[in-house]
């Protein structure tokens, strides 16, 4: 059986334009403390990435940055985490976070989010390790991945042998529920990257 100790969270730089993803990334950021679950996150002190980080922070937890040197300026990562790990590019990043983290939430974010959570549900998918992913769709932010991602298996793109398992959540409350009860099917072997990231 597996334990949630750190959790990735992928999310956006920016607030965005509903006040109900900052509200979640703050409210998440309490759980996590509460739980004493540690962050691992992108880094930046800014947007939702920097309302979650310092609602962790506000409530007594601890958080884990990562990021690439070339964002260093733009995202201002010297003003929240306690660790503050600093890469020389975005894969040695992702790498990074996926060895740090037992499991992996992905909020509201762009491109650069949604690049994220698909790396890892592909790499789930091909078998390389075990570690639940969730969606958490405030809002409904993510519906329409959700309907392309159906749309694909119904084209059969997505074939039932190569399954993209991941959970989805509406609330942050209910994100590290169902994270433990995923976690527990899981062995501390197969959270271990299978094969090298670099030949990914």
């Amino acid at each position: 059986m597996s334990k949630i100790n750190a959790l990735c969270v992928y999310c956006g730089s920016s607030p965005g334009t509903d006040p109900a993803f900052v509200e979640a990334a703050q409210g998440f950021g309490k759980i996590l403390a509460e739980n004493g679950v540690r962050l691992v996150y992108g880094g930046g002190s800014v947007g939702l990435m920097g309302a979650l980080a310092h609602a962790v922070l506000e409530h007594g937890g601890e958080v884990t940055g990562i990021i690439p040197e070339f964002l260093t300026k733009r995202e201002r990562p010297d003003r929240l985490p306690q660790e503050l790990v600093i890469t020389r590019d975005m894969h040695e990043r992702k790498r990074t976070m996926f060895e740090r983290a037992d499991a992996f939430v992905a909020l509201p974010g762009g491109l650069g989010t949604l690049e994220e959570l698909v790396e890892q549900l592909t790499w789930a998918q091909l078998g390389h390790h075990k570690k639940p992913i969730l969606i958490a769709n405030i809002n409904g932010y993510w519906d329409l991945l959700l309907t392309l991602v159906e749309h694909m298996r119904a084209q059969k793109f997505v074939p039932p042998a190569l399954r993209v398992d991941f959970l989805v959540a509406k609330r942050v409350a209910d994100i590290l529920p169902k994270l433990r009860d995923a976690a527990r099917g899981v062995a501390e072997a197969e959270k271990t990257m299978a094969v090298p990231a670099e030949r990914l």
